[in-house]
């Protein structure tokens, strides 16, 4: 116990060290934040979601707060609903088993920009005779805008820019721009900045009959993180992209650096036929092109993370670190304490575990942090390849659809810039850190 409080006492003294702990320690909590927060189905769920989960989201929507750093101020999405009291509902019961039903609600547009689309979302009640609606939209300059009057189904679906009865109205004019602009400026579309006010008055024609809306605000910006081409939230694989990459980056860098230590420790005691087997299978092994294997077996095999996983484990052991290991191994064999346990009868196991391994561990703690960042790029390098497992969220995946839908052409920077600047702040917090732990157990750098 005094070691390791020492060993930690060593580690603080360095600057990179402390620095490369904080980073470290936030990767970790926002993965527990993500576990406990977004549970694994739901994650699941959401990022392989269709229209049905992400309607309420516009697509290719940068994230909200771009308004901060920037002087055009765009239009931020957002939804309500008549069911949980988002839109003001006032039902007027009149003659013979008929009702009125007004909605009404205000919201302020005071940007510089026109929204993507408006909708509205019906939901009906009846049996034989369809609820009837008509659509206004008030302006802050008193004008009222007719938008729309027809019956209403079970479900419908109201597309503001689709309709063509209003793009009529407004002579010719895309539907959006044309119930937004301020009709005073003719030589450039302006938006026109204020309070509207959206209202809906329905009509029911029996007893029972009802009728329920939702009003979606598709703007250019939308939440925290941004949404992709599927309208999904890019909050979802920020967050679980963090657990991902830290369980993949652990898991192959613990596994491959144990068993690499464990082989070369047992070629070196045995020597023989046992140490030249695995001295060869290290050497062809070394030729191996190991991203290419790696990309024939997600192509033609399986791109399940927990494959490539075990291949990454199985094709990292037999590397340089071998040869290393056993060049120490083959010195410490002959240290006078392993004389001793062999007098008093040792068996071979307890050596190599109890006596060679753990003079090691000083080595093996520094290369198993630092390796960490490596195998986390591999897998968001597979992911941007297409190789990634599909059903995960993860920051491979997320440049991987920016690319492919051409984010750098159509300027939707935040895409790429989000998982990457992730995927560097997790290569710099394990690289400092690795850098400080080499510095405290290795004896000839502590003075550097």
């Amino acid at each position: 116990m005094n070691a390791i409080k020492n060993s930690f006492r060593e580690i603080l003294k360095y600057p990179s060290a402390i620095v490369g702990l904080f980073i470290v320690s936030l990767l970790v909590a926002l993965a527990v934040y993500a576990m406990v927060t977004i549970p694994y189905n739901e994650a699941i769920r959401l990022w392989r979601g269709g229209e049905d989960v992400w309607y309420q989201n516009p697509k290719f929507a940068p994230p909200e707060w771009i308004n901060l750093f920037s002087s055009k101020k765009l239009p931020a999405s957002f939804a309500v609903k008549s069911l949980d009291g988002g839109i003001p509902k006032v039902v007027t019961p009149g003659a013979q088993d008929t009702a009125s039903i007004n909605f009404k609600y205000d919201f302020d547009f005071n940007y510089d920009g026109y929204p993507q689309e408006l909708l509205i979302y019906f939901k009906t009640k009846y049996n034989e005779k369809q609820p009837f609606v008509s659509i206004y939209l008030l302006t802050p300059d008193g004008r009222k805008l007719r938008i729309g009057d027809f019956g209403v189904g079970k479900t419908l679906t109201f597309r503001f820019s689709q309709d063509e009865k209003l793009k009529t109205r407004l002579k010719g004019q895309d539907p959006i721009q044309g119930l937004f602009s301020d009709p005073n400026i003719t030589t450039v579309p302006t938006p026109l900045k204020g309070q509207y006010q959206l209202v809906i008055d329905g009509v029911t024609f029996e007893a029972g009959s009802d009728i329920e809306a939702e009003f979606v605000f598709h703007g250019q910006v939308a939440g925290l993180a941004g949404t992709d081409m599927a309208r999904r939230d890019l909050m979802i694989p920020l967050l679980w992209g963090a657990p991902i990459a830290l369980a993949f980056g652990l898991i192959a860098s613990l596994g491959t650096s144990i068993l690499t230590m464990i082989i070369a420790a047992v070629g070196a005691w045995y020597g023989g036929w046992v140490d030249e087997l695995i001295q060869r299978i290290t050497e062809v092994n070394l030729v191996l092109p190991f991203l290419a294997i790696l990309i024939m077996v997600g192509t033609f095999y399986s791109r399940s993370i927990w494959v490539i996983l075990s291949v990454t484990i199985l094709l990292s052991i037999f590397t340089g670190g071998i040869k290393g290991y056993r060049a120490i191994f083959m010195q410490v064999k002959e240290s006078t304490y392993i004389e001793a346990a062999r007098a008093y009868g040792a068996s071979n196991t307890r050596l190599i575990f109890l006596y060679l391994i753990p003079r090691m561990i000083p080595l093996l703690i520094p290369a198993l942090v630092s390796s960490v960042p490596a195998y986390v790029f591999l897998e968001a390098s597979l992911a941007l390849l297409g190789l990634g497992d599909p059903v995960l969220p993860t920051w491979g995946k997320i440049i991987n659809d920016a690319e492919g839908n051409g984010a750098l052409y159509k300027g939707l920077y935040y895409w790429i810039l989000e998982p990457a600047a992730l995927l560097m702040f997790t290569g710099l917090g394990f690289a400092m850190l690795g850098f400080a732990l080499d510095r405290v157990f290795n004896p000839r750098l502590r003075g550097m």
